[in-house]
């Protein structure tokens, strides 16, 4: 797939220890007032695929902004990056595009837009090329922009040290500097020779250290006094599918065990919403749930436990302090291949950050209604850990609250006064 957009998955191999850590953010210290590093008239080329590398493309913008006042900021973006001041040249959803025959039913449309923009950057030149995320589509255009002089970074490491390892040669050639979110990517691309930057991840800058759990249950209208059950099974129609009445029956099956569990499910639209509603209907004894449209962090702050897919859920659950069970399932063709590609010990976000198992994950045949509510019900007795796992999690929480957004602008600035100065 040579231009799809999706993000990669989240895997990871290991996590730095705290002198490693030191030893990478010690170069990018937390911004405070900053001063304008030049009044210079620059352009600035991004590329963001999808929704959270809009998000993350707006932080950037804006802390850019204040280094450079005089910058234009151009390429391709969302309604965040917009509002922050970037022209995009093509409506971002044009790229957004997930799955393989999805990608393959727009190619001539892919393979076009990125052809005008490389066209277009390489008649504009700008001062530095910055491609967010969606790695089929920006790395090679990164090379590209590359092999012709022009200074470009990548914004969120793809999955390499998961798997596909020999893409590191590519992304080598393609980029002056990669910006990662996590620390043990970092570690990654050093030992590769890969200029990098660990920024830290802006969830984390966004979610407080302590989420006010009671608040969140009077937003929602749940009592305060009984457990919550929050329930993530996936924001795509494939994952619902998948999961949908696996959690369904997980959740029955706790309820049986604990009556008074109140059962809450963020539905990212109301597609989603209609698809579980189908299937609570579907289900031979009724099962009292409330559906949320949207709110999922809310959802999740409210919860005593969370029961939710592999992905990046998992790491804002973490951020919220939440004790979680991990489910998962593929096809199973798909898992095999998996198996045989991906060169991690664990698929959570948590787990990997910490290299070791903080949270359960049930894959595939562990995956059954009873034993992910038994590994939920194991979260609610009063001995079940909860304490040791809240303190892990506020220390990893801590690692990646870098002030991400600043400190990814602090480390363009080099790559920008380079490219100005003729390095």
């Amino acid at each position: 797939m040579p231009i799809g957009v999706s993000s990669d998955s989240d895997w990871a191999v290991s996590l730095l220890t705290n002198t490693a850590l030191a030893d990478i953010t010690a170069t990018l210290e937390p911004a405070g007032v900053v001063s304008p590093v030049s009044d210079r008239v620059l352009t600035i080329g991004i590329v963001a695929g999808e929704a959270s590398g809009d998000i993350l493309g707006a932080g950037l913008v804006r802390s850019l902004r204040k280094r450079y006042p005089n910058a234009r900021f151009i390429g391709i973006g969302g309604e965040e990056m917009e509002a922050a001041g970037f022209h995009s040249l093509v409506p971002m959803d044009r790229l957004s595009v997930m799955g393989l025959v999805e990608v393959l039913g727009r190619i001539r449309e892919l393979v076009a837009i990125r052809k005008r923009v490389r066209s277009f950057f390489l008649t504009t030149r700008p001062d530095v090329f910055i491609g967010i995320d969606s790695p089929d589509f920006t790395i090679g255009l990164e090379l590209q922009l590359r092999e012709a002089g022009i200074k470009t970074a990548h914004y969120v490491s793809p999955s390499v040290w998961a798997w596909r390892r020999k893409r590191i040669f590519k992304i080598a050639r393609a980029v002056d500097k990669m910006l990662t979110l996590f620390p043990f990517e970092a570690r990654f691309y050093q030992e590769h020779d890969v200029p990098v930057a660990f920024v830290g991840h802006p969830l984390a800058d966004a979610v407080p250290m302590q989420p006010d759990t009671g608040a969140a249950r009077d937003a929602l209208g749940l009592d305060r006094n009984r457990t919550v059950l929050a329930v993530l099974p996936g924001s795509r129609a494939g994952e619902v599918s998948r999961l949908g009445m696996l959690f369904l029956s997980a959740a029955r099956w706790l309820q049986e065990r604990q009556p008074d569990l109140q059962l809450v499910i963020p539905c990212v639209n109301r597609a989603r919403q209609k698809q579980l509603n189908e299937m609570l209907e579907e289900l031979e004894v009724k099962l009292p749930v409330t559906l949320v449209l949207g709110r999922s962090r809310e959802v999740m702050a409210a919860a005593d436990v969370v029961l939710l897919a592999s992905g990046t859920a998992t790491l804002e659950a973490m951020l919220l302090k939440k004790p979680m069970v991990v489910g998962y399932r593929l096809s199973g063709l798909t898992y095999y291949i998996a198996t045989k590609l991906v060169k991690v010990p664990y698929v959570s976000l948590p787990n990997l950050l910490a290299q070791r198992e903080l949270v359960p994950e049930l894959l595939q045949d562990n995956a059954t209604p009873e034993a992910l509510g038994q590994a939920v019900l194991d979260w609610l007795q009063p001995d079940g850990g909860v304490d040791s796992l809240h303190q892990a999690f506020c220390e990893i929480h801590d690692q990646l609250r870098q002030n991400a957004n600043e400190r990814a602008a602090e480390a363009l600035v080099p790559l920008i006064e380079a490219a100005n100065h003729g390095a």
